[in-house]
């Protein structure tokens, strides 16, 4: 655990009974709903799906648009501080909001990571380490573009959609200047960034808390393996030298900082094959990779989220346990409900359902969480089970 003392500002602090908003009501929402419940809190949900998940748990759901103005006034209004799920809630609902209630994180945090290019800028502006990268608002800068980034005829580089990017849509590898036009166009002609590709040994995160008084908490490193662009398996603790790991809680700290960040902050870096670090991307909020803290972890993610938001002292979030996250997909149920027993007859293993209606191919139904004295036999079992289970 990493704790740093802060100023001790108590001006925004929200204790138990009082009401809390959260703007999304997926899976993640139905995580911090459970959470802020727990400890005591009502809980609002905003969300357009009248069939939100997160609304099964919450005091009160409110079915409307994130820029609709007349919900966001009604919401901030009826609750003391107010969070998203998700980055893609509009920055300028943010700041409606903000005249309300209390908001964390704010809009100007949230506006850097919704964009790949602002994002990029940031983290190239305050001299953090990420791939080069170059901005494309045409077809004409794509051709200087491939000719700053690549370093060779044929060498791949990634186009990546400024906005609305997630679990690897939105994005193509391109090898030559057709590719990359043709996958322009497919993205519609959106503002993009053409990446450099940079061979990677692994990818990790960190997840940390900030609260209103800047102290800081850090989770364990995870290590994440993906399956097309969507994260497959979480490791933790990530199996990376303890000089890496901590390079990384350190680069993670240092952008809440510069952020002047309050609530859960995600950090994705890769590790290069030649042992560097570079920042892939960062969201305003709990991250897939660390549904393990449900389970492993004295304090999990989403309290913390609920402690930052409320002002509280953030919790411990000392590993209890090797663990591994494996995410469950629409793509297992084939039309009907897979059978869970492979997970639920396993001691070790944890089951988290998310509660959405339809299952869909890519889509994220679930996860669990299996534990064990060291990583490879947490591994080793949770690939058993996952294996059983088709997956």
């Amino acid at each position: 655990m990493n704790i740093l003392p802060g100023g001790g500002d108590c001006s925004s602090l929200s204790l138990p009974g009082a009401t809390l908003g959260i703007l999304g009501g997926g899976q993640l929402g139905r995580m911090f709903t459970t959470a802020a419940r727990t400890l005591g809190y009502q809980v609002i949900v905003l969300d357009p799906d009248p069939h939100s998940p997160a609304a099964h748990f919450a005091n009160q759901h409110i079915v409307a648009d994130f820029s609709d103005l007349h919900a966001l006034e009604t919401l901030g209004k009826a609750c003391a501080a107010v969070s998203t799920e998700f980055e893609n809630v509009p920055a300028d609902s943010l700041r409606f909001l903000a005249q309300f209630c209390t908001v964390h994180p704010d809009a100007d945090a949230v506006a850097i990571s919704q964009d790949r290019i602002s994002e990029k800028q940031f983290f190239t502006a305050q001299g953090f380490p990420c791939a080069r990268f170059a901005v494309i608002q045409s077809r004409d800068d794509i051709a200087p573009a491939l000719h700053q980034i690549s370093t060779a005829e044929s060498h791949p580089t990634l186009l990546k959609r400024s906005q609305l990017g997630y679990d690897g849509k939105g994005q193509a590898r391109v090898n030559h200047i057709d590719d990359a036009l043709r996958a322009f166009d497919e993205m519609g002609g959106a503002p993009c960034v053409l990446e450099e590709f940079v061979p990677l040994a692994l990818e990790v995160s960190v997840i940390l808390a900030r609260g209103t008084d800047a102290q800081i908490a850090v989770f364990p490193l995870a290590e994440n393996q993906h399956r097309s662009g969507i994260l497959d398996v979480t490791l933790v603790p990530a199996r990376i030298p303890d000089t890496l790991a901590e390079q990384a809680r350190q680069l993670a700290m240092q952008i809440a900082e510069c952020l002047n960040y309050c609530g859960v902050l995600t950090v994705e870096l890769f590790v290069t094959v030649d042992g560097r670090l570079l920042i892939n991307e960062i969201a305003p909020r709990p991250h897939n990779s660390g549904h393990y803290t449900l389970d492993a972890c004295v304090t999990d993610q989403f309290e913390q989220q609920v402690r930052a938001l409320c002002g509280l002292p953030l919790g411990d979030t000392r590993l209890l346990s090797s663990a591994v996250m494996v995410n469950l997909l629409g793509d297992l149920w084939n039309g009907d409900m897979p059978c869970w027993k492979n997970i639920l007859s396993c001691p070790q293993a944890k089951l988290h359902l998310y509660g959405k209606r339809d299952a869909r191919p890519g889509r994220k139904m679930g996860h669990f969480t299996v534990m064990d004295a060291t990583i490879e036999q947490a591994l080793a079992l949770a690939l058993n089970i996952k294996g059983k289970m088709g997956g």
